[in-house]
């Protein structure tokens, strides 16, 4: 990266914006612009400068970050990351922000920040230069246009017909993102009809994360998203979400595929990564799997997949124009693990079609 990256600070707190101009101005690549209390007074220095990632809090006078971000997002997409306190009303928040356009998020604590903020001075600054290579977008979900018509009519907000769930398939899809999949699986998930293969996803998230965007995902689609439970069975019309700071693997009991949950060193720098779950698939699944990678900054996922490609699994990668990060699915590009890229908005129908066939 030769280009400085320009960014810009909101936040209420004078000693976060304090802390964070001081630890991000030591690193050469980034020139950190006059800073902002709140988001009336970040627009006013944005029209003078726009800057290329903005750190933005959610709590703030006058505007909300929220607010603020949808704003930014429609006028302008732009690299945000979110800078949320870690408690569970801070990662609901987050949550929201990145279903709203953010590409990333750091936490802070309530108590003892200027020491955190220092610890974590190295994972703030790659957090900046990965937003500042990302493409924002905001997603327009239409969840009809592009499934085959018999998926849409098994689609409906009725519960399926008791013990219906209780019937295993011999199929599974896996899926693996990281940077902007918060917005992609919303997409693909709301997309499927209610009666669909199991699913089992990895997305690079933090602890008490996953099971607020698990709870969210289910408010939204015709299938069952809730975060994996060690022992969970993977079945038609659901979705395990991979618990933060867990890895997940998937295993057989006779007939039905179950999922593990274990602690262990992270993988790519990442717990829980994808690439143990892609493995695990490619053992337990073989050609009875499709497997996905999407959006996100790396190259976690990248082997995995191409061992289910190697065992006859179908493969996708998302496309590089939809990805907010074409960085996963390049890497599984260059391995030959991915039998076809796609755009974000075909992914669900094949997913459909992968289920229907015999």
């Amino acid at each position: 990266m030769t280009n400085v990256i320009k960014v810009m600070i909101v936040d209420d707190s004078a000693v976060v914006r304090q802390v964070l101009t001081a630890l991000l101005s030591k690193d050469p690549q980034i020139q950190v612009l006059p800073s902002a209390a709140d988001p009336i007074l970040a627009q006013e220095k944005m029209a003078v400068e726009w800057p290329d990632v903005i750190i933005l809090d959610v709590e703030m006078p006058r505007m909300d970050g929220i607010t603020f971000l949808k704003k930014i997002m429609n006028e302008r997409p732009t690299p945000v990351v979110i800078c949320s306190t870690l408690t569970e009303k801070g990662a609901e928040t987050t949550m929201q922000a990145l279903a709203a356009g953010a590409v990333s998020y750091v936490t802070k604590p309530r108590l003892g920040l200027k020491d955190f903020l220092s610890e974590s001075a190295a994972e703030l600054i790659r957090s900046v230069k990965q937003a500042a290579l990302s493409k924002p977008k905001r997603f327009a979900r239409d969840s009809t246009t592009s499934l085959p018509a018999s998926a849409n009519a098994a689609r409906n907000d009725k519960p399926l017909p008791p013990g219906a769930l209780a019937q295993t398939t011999d199929k599974v899809i896996a899926i693996g993102t990281s940077t902007g999949g918060t917005q992609a699986l919303e997409v693909i998930l709301t997309a499927l009809p209610r009666v669909s293969a199991g699913i089992v996803v990895v997305q690079h998230m933090p602890e008490k994360f996953t099971a607020l965007f698990a709870n969210r995902l289910n408010t939204l689609c015709a299938i069952e998203v809730r975060e994996a439970r060690h022992g969970d069975r993977v079945m038609p019309g659901r979705a395990l979400i991979a618990p933060g700071g867990l890895h997940m693997r998937l295993t057989r009991s006779g007939a039905y595929y179950q999922v593990e949950i274990l602690d262990g060193p992270p993988v790519n720098r990442h717990k829980p990564s994808v690439d143990v779950l892609f493995k695990s698939v490619a053992q337990v699944a073989g050609r009875n799997a499709l497997g996905i990678i999407m959006t996100g900054m790396g190259d976690d996922g990248a082997r995995g997949l191409r061992d289910m490609h190697d065992v006859g699994a179908p493969t996708v990668g998302q496309d590089e124009a939809s990805c907010v990060v074409y960085g996963m699915p390049r890497e599984a590009v260059k391995l030959g693990a991915v039998d076809v890229e796609m755009p974000l908005d075909r992914i669900a129908a094949e997913m459909v079609r992968f289920y229907q066939r015999g």
